[in-house]
């Protein structure tokens, strides 16, 4: 029984080490990072049942806008976009008239389609930010490939979108597995801007939050209303 015992001990330590060596840790870097729209389409956009349809389809134009907000290289893909799978939407195409469009005819890993690869080439980054429809094919197929090939990968899980929350989390969990890193579109954010009083920071960070984060940005918005507006009243004095 000690023995057991031993063994079990020694078995949860060595998978606490090699949890903990997993996923190094690795911070965004503005001038080392590109944006991938990938297989974002209206058609696919239909197949997306573990978000809100509202809620998700601001996600996937927040997670857009990212390369806007930084000045991220940015390369976008669609997969048989003639058929079912539409294109992207337009306010997608909108932000990003000049920058390459991979339409692909066949290959599900974008990765696969050599004009796809010599784009994410051609930008010189290493850091991957991608979100895709489905989450569990064209999401983790592209993360998993670019992981085999060196790159540093970091999928939005806000803008990745499948059938049902057990095939999202089981993905999830297969692409995490493999180093890739699972983050929100506020993490992004911060992680890119770092600090407050960079450029860009505050100025232009809470006008973009306030448009795609709402939630951060009526934050904001409190605060300036407080303090242009603001009167204490009764019961409030003392309470910070």
């Amino acid at each position: 029984m000690k023995f057991l015992s031993a063994c079990v001990f020694a078995a949860l330590g060595l998978t606490a080490v090699v949890s903990a060596n997993a996923v190094p840790w690795e911070r965004l870097n503005k001038n080392d990072s590109m944006l991938l729209i990938l297989d974002l389409q209206v058609g696919l956009y239909q197949l997306v049942r573990d978000f809100d349809a509202t809620l998700y389809r601001d996600n996937i134009i927040a997670h857009a806008a990212l390369g806007k907000l930084f000045d991220l290289p940015v390369v976008m893909t669609t997969s048989a976009q003639q058929g079912p799978n539409g294109p992207l939407p337009k306010e997608i195409l909108d932000m990003y008239p000049d920058a390459p469009l991979i339409k692909r005819q066949g290959e599900v890993d974008a990765w696969d389609n050599p004009d796809f690869r010599a784009a994410i080439q051609a930008t010189g980054k290493k850091q991957i930010i991608v979100a895709g429809i489905v989450t569990d094919v064209c999401t983790a197929f592209l993360a998993l490939s670019l992981r085999a090939e060196g790159y540093s990968v970091w999928a939005n899980i806000e803008a990745s979108g499948t059938t049902t929350p057990l095939i999202r989390d089981i993905s999830n969990d297969r692409m995490q597995a493999a180093g890739v890193q699972m983050v929100s579109l506020f993490s992004i954010v911060c992680d890119l801007m770092r600090d407050w009083r960079n450029t860009p920071g505050a100025a232009t960070v809470l006008p973009w939050l306030d448009q795609y984060m709402p939630v951060y940005g009526y934050l904001a918005r409190g605060h300036l209303a407080a303090i242009e507006n603001g009167t204490v009243i009764p019961g409030e004095a003392g309470l910070i």
